[in-house]
């Protein structure tokens, strides 16, 4: 069968072990030969780009806490009157946008309206518009006063891209009509946050019951979970309703780190430091030095730093990237959140690159197919004009992506 062979080239295969120079030959969607050393698969009726021993051949990254309906917005209560059909056409842009920044498969994080991930999720695969293998989200759900709840008594009806529940019956109801939808994935808001003063990030306003109930709905029906859980509390829910993705995971305490520890055979932590990590020290644009210490994004920020350091040494799986599409934290700049791993949690360069490859493959029930160079993987490849292993920051320069393949299809070539 006629393939693409990416000949002299670095191999860094993203299994932990350091590059190596080689070829790799794609055939269909699949990896179907891998050869170390000096050229040796034979050329014939196959496309072959040459990295010339000086590119890097790697899998594509793994987003894990994507938002392609968000415009790079900072205002919640702006992306909620968004009206559904201008919100599509966002999404369907950042999908483009992020196969072109390397980025070929997404986890949601939460949709700006309640069909846009299922509507963009199944063009991607029928091969109507580009963009990542995409696992659908729900919007965030929340409760009265919660993150996303920008209702007021004299505006009851205002709009966000949270939808507001209270009680378990409601969550129940909305679960099953979220999943009736297509979601893959029912996002729950779970912890309070940093820009919800009545109810602040160490907090946790979603009730166990109201978790159970959705919980119980989407194992039904052998759907996902993930959700906003920075305190510790919230964390621990997380763990005893099966929650898969927990995102940021700010203020753990010794009981929440032994139990993610205990399940890290199925649960991963996406932390997304990003934004709190520019706004503690980056952010002078858009915070007050009053605001940054008023709203404590220093504090959160050495909070998470210093749990994730505990979490990567007793093997708990952090996944990189997240909450990238806000003026802080525009779209593209996803791969950053790698340096900021090196630069808080005192990750080495592979372990970084690992959260978005291997580990979120896994993240992704792909495992054993997605997120490393392996015989018989899909062909997620970055070509990278250097080797990313020296500086991370390398992968959010796109000029050095110099091929972009996802599925075996090449979206981008240079060569």
């Amino acid at each position: 069968m006629p393939g693409t062979l990416f000949t002299q080239v670095r191999i860094l295969d993203c299994s932990g072990e350091m590059p190596y120079p080689g070829e790799v030959l794609v055939q269909g969607n699949r990896i179907t030969s891998i050869h170390r050393g000096e050229p040796a698969i034979p050329r014939e009726d196959h496309l072959v780009i040459d990295g010339g021993n000086s590119m890097t051949l790697m899998p594509g990254l793994i987003e894990s806490h994507s938002h392609l309906s968000i415009d790079n917005s900072d205002d919640l209560a702006k992306i909620g009157m968004v009206p559904p059909e201008e919100t599509t056409l966002i999404a369907m842009r950042y999908a483009k946008f992020y196969l072109d920044c390397g980025i070929t498969s997404c986890i949601s994080a939460a949709a700006a309206k309640p069909r846009v991930d299922v509507v963009i999720r199944n063009a991607i695969n029928a091969g109507e518009i580009s963009g990542p293998r995409t696992l659908a989200a729900s919007p965030w759900l929340t409760v009265t006063g919660g993150l996303g709840d920008l209702r007021r008594e004299h505006m009851p009806d205002f709009s966000s891209m949270a939808i507001v529940l209270d009680g378990p019956e409601a969550f129940r109801q909305k679960t099953r009509e979220l999943i009736r939808e297509g979601v893959d994935i029912i996002k729950l808001v779970i912890s309070g946050d940093t820009f919800v003063p009545h109810a602040p990030s160490d907090s946790t306003v979603m009730s166990e019951a109201e978790v159970a109930a959705a919980a119980e709905v989407v194992h039904a029906h052998r759907r996902r979970m993930s959700a906003h859980a920075r305190s510790a509390d919230a964390v621990k829910l997380c763990i005893r309703y099966g929650i898969k993705v927990i995102y940021h995971a700010n203020f753990l305490d010794e009981e929440a780190l032994d139990l993610l520890e205990a399940n890290k055979q199925w649960v991963f932590v996406s932390p997304n430091i990003g934004f709190t990590a520019i706004a503690a020290y980056e952010g002078e644009d858009w915070f007050t030095e009053e605001q940054v210490q008023q709203l404590g994004f220093r504090e959160e920020l050495a909070g998470a730093a210093e749990g994730l350091t505990e979490l990567r040494k007793r093997g708990v799986r952090i996944l990189g990237g997240g909450d990238y599409g806000f003026g802080l934290t525009p779209h593209g700049n996803n791969a950053r959140d790698l340096d900021h791993l090196i630069k808080y949690c005192h990750f080495d360069s592979m372990e970084a690159l690992l959260t978005m490859t291997k580990h979120g493959g896994a993240a992704m029930d792909m495992g054993d197919k997605l997120g490393q160079i392996q015989e018989g993987f899909l062909a997620d490849l970055l070509l990278i004009d250097g080797n990313p292993l020296e500086d991370l920051k390398m992968l959010m320069e796109r000029d050095r992506l110099q091929v972009v393949m996802k599925d075996g299809d090449l979206h981008k070539n240079s060569i």
